[in-house]
């Protein structure tokens, strides 16, 4: 995106109540953010932004075209702004005060750098444990460094070519397209938090040269389609969207020039798009932050409150029978044919040699004021397939909502994971402080050779 413009904060009301504990947001400027024309930065004062100015009160307090966005979260009182300066590198696990374990949501806005397999590894680890990640992209050959890498190269890396998980792990790849102009429109929706947020209704964006995205729910069921390019639907033309993977939210936005406020600093080139009156951008990033923070107004209840620590399923160990959870008639047995971890009863799922589809679930409320929750289960698979290549039966576990609506797959396994005994996995729901979710296993079989999933002594653990 090219142009010229002025902004003023004149976007959205932030929320009344300042959350109890700040939300975390890291801004990267280490990926050539500002390199040609760009200007990526909330402030030029980093890594914190209340250096230049302590206590903002308009967009040009600070200086940088995404000063607009920093001012209008700083205000709230809820957020907790800092920016990882040029030269850093991205980590995840570290002692470095800008390390990712210390932020809620991350912000990459249009990278201009190949994340080293180091921060790629950070990012995705991220993500998987409860981070938020929102992406913002712009135009295929938009390489204003000039590296032979641009946004749209970068992120796609990002996804497909990490030690985490290369396969398609949010649901979505980002298109190399170069749009010109267009003003794409919102899904009609009144539940969704990042159209309906505490920053404003959602109607829709811009693009002033700028990308989409394809969808792929079959990969990500969590994934979805917010804003579409005009003449798009479903799974194509997505311009704004969201996912999760692991415990973790995701949020892709197709070009930059939403979220720029066309000040920064000298010499740069700059589009208001913050206020264009085409889009409700300011709504959207603010609302996108909001729900990728797991903020009070995205539907997670936020940080605030007390919390006892404690193991909040009911009947864990399935001893007391089926009456705590819900699906198939049977799972929850005491049948010789597969043995229980610990006492007599323990969760099979399929085993039948036949197409067949199995669940078990159990809805939990998890406190608001826990920084920690921790699912854990024992898996044992045990298989009649001979293929090592091939996943014909799997188990999903999976994070829903009351309408059933997927939040995140947290794992999916298969025959090609038998093995003898049980192996302990964990995941962490912190994401989901102040919800009340449900934990769901779905095993699938197909029509030949058993799978058996069996699952025993489950647990989540808060504190």
């Amino acid at each position: 995106m090219i142009g010229a413009g002025t902004a003023a904060l004149a976007a959205t009301a932030p929320p009344a109540a300042a959350a109890t504990t700040p939300h975390r947001v890291l801004f990267d400027n280490s990926k050539a953010e500002t390199a040609g024309n760009a200007d990526w930065i909330i402030g030029t004062s980093q890594p914190d932004p209340l250096g230049q100015k302590a206590n903002p009160t308009a967009e040009k307090d600070w200086t940088g075209a995404l000063s607009s966005w920093g001012v209008a979260l700083q205000k709230t009182g809820d957020y907790s702004l800092k920016t990882l300066p040029s030269g850093n590198t991205i980590t995840y696990g570290t002692s470095s005060a800008l390390d990712l374990q210390n932020f809620d949501t991350f912000v990459l806005p249009e990278p201009n750098v190949l994340l080293s397999a180091s921060e790629k590894t950070a990012v995705m680890k991220f993500v998987q444990n409860g981070g938020g990640l929102f992406m913002i992209s712009d135009h295929t050959g938009s390489d204003r460094n000039n590296d032979g890498a641009d946004a749209v190269k970068v992120l796609n890396d990002l996804m497909t070519n990490n030690s985490v998980d290369s396969t398609d792990p949010f649901g979505f790849s980002i298109d190399s397209l170069n749009i010109g102009t267009d003003n794409p429109r919102a899904v009609s929706s009144t539940t969704d938090p990042v159209l309906n947020g505490s920053f404003g209704k959602v109607t829709g964006s811009i693009i002033r040269n700028g990308t989409t995205a394809t969808l792929k729910p079959a990969d990500n069921p969590a994934v979805k389609g917010l804003v579409y390019r005009t003449g798009s639907s479903g799974n194509t033309g997505a311009f704004f969207a969201t996912s999760t993977f692991g415990s973790g939210r995701v949020a892709f936005w197709g070009d930059s020039s939403p979220i720029d406020d066309g000040t920064g600093q000298s010499g740069n080139t700059l589009y208001d798009g913050w206020n264009d009156p085409a889009g409700t951008d300011a709504a959207l990033a603010l609302n996108g932050t909001e729900w990728l923070a797991g903020a009070a107004g995205s539907g997670s209840g936020g940080t605030g409150g007390t919390c006892t620590a404690a193991q909040l399923l009911t009947d864990p160990g399935f001893e007391s029978g089926s009456s705590a959870w819900s699906g198939t008639s049977g799972v929850i047995t005491d049948d010789s044919g597969e043995a229980a971890r610990t006492g007599t009863y323990k969760a099979w799922l399929n085993g039948y040699g036949s197409a067949r589809t199995d669940t078990l679930s159990q809805s939990v409320t998890i406190p608001a004021g826990c920084t920690s929750a921790k699912l854990s289960f024992y898996l044992h698979v045990d298989t009649a397939e001979t293929t090592t290549t091939t996943a014909y039966d799997t188990l999903k576990a999976q994070v829903v909502n009351s309408s059933g609506t997927v939040l995140s797959t947290l794992a999916t396994y298969s025959n090609l994971n038998a093995a003898s005994g049980y192996t302990q996995r964990t995941f962490d729901l912190g994401a989901y402080a102040g919800q009340t979710v449900t934990v769901k296993f779905t095993g699938t079989e197909g029509s030949q050779l058993q799978t058996s999933f069996v699952i025993d002594d489950t647990a989540l653990d808060v504190s």
